[in-house]
């Protein structure tokens, strides 16, 4: 006898659900391998958001924002210009020169009320950095 036709849409009802669960377990392992990767490891730093005002003439105004996962006795800071995790006492001293927040030939000196610091490049521009609290 041939198969009749009931018996074969039998079967491609079976396959549905072992195909549906297939996509879930994927959908699930996708979604905790999105979460595991948005972890940031132990001691870095990444930059949220970098906001540039350029409507003043010769003057640039940048604002960043970085989410850091700093080791016990660090704090959020900058070393060589980009965000980094550094000694929580240079914060609180105010030392900022001490976290090298200048790129590599630039000289870093603190600001007279030390709410910030300047970098001075070989040729003479300065960048100048505040701390918002």
């Amino acid at each position: 006898m041939a198969p009749s036709p009931r018996t074969g849409s039998r079967q491609d009802a079976t396959a549905l659900p072992s195909m549906s669960s297939t996509f879930w377990a994927f959908m699930i392992l996708a979604s905790l391998l999105i979460a595991y990767c948005s972890q940031l490891a132990a001691g870095t730093c990444e930059i949220v958001t970098l906001d540039r005002d350029s409507s003043q003439p010769r003057r640039t105004i940048a604002r960043q924002t970085a989410r850091c996962a700093c080791r016990k006795g660090q704090i959020a800071g900058t070393t060589r210009a980009r965000p980094a995790c550094v000694d929580a006492r240079i914060i609180k001293t105010k030392q900022w020169c001490d976290m090298l927040p200048c790129l590599e030939g630039e000289g870093c000196d603190l600001l007279i009320n030390r709410s910030g610091w300047t970098c001075t490049q070989p040729g003479g521009r300065i960048k100048t950095t505040t701390v918002g609290s």
